[in-house]
């Protein structure tokens, strides 16, 4: 698999990867990066079809495989953040090659997006019409689902209208890749893994989310016990955007 992908890096201190959400790019990180510069080296990847990596495409758009592409930017002994779709690629890469990996922090994500029985998640209905729908408009079926991910939080409207603004300075996804990737949510499953995690890890999550339930928080738990979990009161899928200056202060103090 030969992929060319890029990143970017700024700042000074500890090793800090982000990975980005469905749909996004690495521009959504712009407003902490201005706060963490000073006291991180901060390492942005777009996954590959999106952002930067627009044309770069895996043969097979598989979580192995784009977890593969994107370890190989990751510096030594880095603390990786993913978000969303992000932090199931970033629960991949601590799978597959745990040395790259000093902690783990999964923001609003979870090892299986799709609700299966009694665990918490999206009704597969649901996705399944946004893949039906990214056939006739895939601009429109992305907004679509950021106003998704805002719903609940009392800021939604700031903030849908501020990651928009943030992700336009890249280009915009690879329609192959937004079908891509919408299919690993829907058919990847981590769970039965997680226990085999071997450094320390976090799982941040907004109570308001409707697409991450704050019930996973119990049920992450009982697969896991040795994952910490912390709770933004008043976010939804995006606590780094409605609750920038809480969010900042976590990772500070965790550093």
């Amino acid at each position: 698999m030969n992929l060319n992908l890029v990143s970017a890096t700024v700042g000074q201190g500890p090793h800090l990867v982000l990975l980005h959400g469905w749909g996004l790019n690495s521009g959504v990180w712009q407003g902490i990066i201005k706060d963490l510069a000073a006291h991180f080296t901060i390492t942005t990847i777009d996954l590959p079809g999106f952002g930067l990596n627009h044309a770069e495409m895996p043969d097979r758009y598989s979580l192995e495989n784009v977890a593969q592409g994107v370890s190989t930017l990751m510096p030594k002994n880095a603390s990786l953040l993913g978000w969303s779709l992000g932090g199931l690629v970033a629960q991949q890469i601590a799978l597959s090659f745990p040395q790259k990996v000093k902690q783990l922090i999964l923001l609003a994500t979870s090892p299986c997006f799709i609700a299966k029985g009694e665990w918490p998640g999206i009704k597969i209905q649901i996705l399944d019409s946004f893949k039906n729908q990214l056939l006739d408009n895939p601009g429109a079926t992305v907004s679509r689902f950021l106003a998704i991910q805002a719903m609940g939080s009392p800021s939604a409207k700031h903030d849908i209208k501020l990651i928009k603004q943030q992700v336009d300075v890249h280009p915009p996804a690879s329609p192959v890749a937004l079908s891509a990737g919408l299919e690993l949510l829907v058919t990847s499953d981590l769970r039965a893994k997680l226990i085999d995690l071997s450094m320390p890890c976090q799982l941040l999550l907004g109570r308001l989310d409707s697409l991450v339930p704050i019930k996973l928080k119990h049920d992450i738990q009982q697969l896991n016990p040795s994952i910490q979990v912390t709770v933004f009161e008043h976010s939804s899928h995006a606590p780094f955007i409605s609750q920038q200056g809480c969010f900042v202060d976590f990772l500070m103090s965790n550093k």
